[in-house]
């Protein structure tokens, strides 16, 4: 070859390298919900647990736009293929089912958010059976606690996110309620008065011990094995790179819940 041939043979390498590295982003368009401060369209970064995703999908190469609405509709909008994943969520067995399930994303504390001065104990769901309990289609909770719920051995009552629970909490329509801890300090703190959220408690015993929350793909979807293994693959490098504790951030709660862990 001529070195002229040369010349134009590496000045086209060059170029094709050049644009391959301005290539767009893959974008992974994902369905989820409100869940602050871990996943809210109020944060510039979409919460903690969806900036997680973001940033793990972004070092496997691929840009993420969130879309918000309710947590079941994003799930079932997922399952049929509308959404190429849905984040963040619970393992439970009709998600295995229908999903491909990611590596865990962030654990979660969740406990029995209740009035204080209706203070509660208990060691077994069992023992939630006096009270009038709120819960949220959608959400994972346990097993047993559905289970219960569907039988008629809890009695609750269905009410559209926690804000809307704490509220009816306050109002005195519920007794208690399962709810993140975070979420519930984050809520409290932001949304109610001093006075008003001192008037909301909870008991520390977590509803489960470990509560590992998930990407969840169709499996049905064609594109979906890729995405799990490119996202897993990301969510890897960024928990090494010491970035993903700097995300997990703690979530203020208010004094009196200091106080409560101690008394139980």
């Amino acid at each position: 070859m001529s070195p002229h041939g040369r010349q134009l043979s590496s000045l086209a390498g060059l170029a094709l390298a050049l644009a391959a590295s301005a290539a767009p982003a893959a974008v992974v368009r994902i369905a989820t919900g409100e869940l602050p401060p871990y996943a809210t369209a109020e944060a510039n970064d979409s919460g903690t647990a969806l900036q997680i995703v973001r940033r793990a999908f972004a070092l496997a190469g691929h840009e993420v736009r969130y879309q918000f609405m309710p947590w079941q509709r994003a799930q079932n909008e997922t399952r049929v293929g509308l959404w190429d994943a849905s984040a963040y969520w619970g393992a439970n067995e009709e998600r295995r089912r229908d999903f491909l399930l990611s590596s865990n994303v962030m654990s979660e504390q969740w406990v029995i958010v209740h009035r204080r001065d209706r203070p509660l104990t208990w060691r077994s769901l069992a023992d939630l059976k006096p009270y009038m309990l709120g819960v949220i289609k959608g959400y994972t909770y346990t097993p047993e606690f559905w289970r219960m719920a569907r039988k008629g051995e809890l009695r609750t009552d269905g009410t559209p996110d926690d804000l809307a629970g704490l509220r009816k909490l306050l109002l005195g329509r519920l007794d208690a309620m399962p709810m993140e801890r975070g979420t519930a300090c984050y809520l409290l703190l932001s949304q109610f008065s001093t006075e008003d959220a001192r008037q909301i408690d909870y008991h520390p015993r977590l509803l489960t011990d470990s509560f590992t929350t998930h990407v969840i793909f169709p499996k049905d979807k064609p594109g979906s094995p890729q995405l799990l293994e490119d996202f897993n693959r990301g969510l890897k490098q960024l928990q090494a790179s010491g970035e993903y504790q700097r995300l997990l951030r703690g979530v203020a709660c208010p004094q009196h819940w200091q106080e409560s862990a101690g008394r139980h």
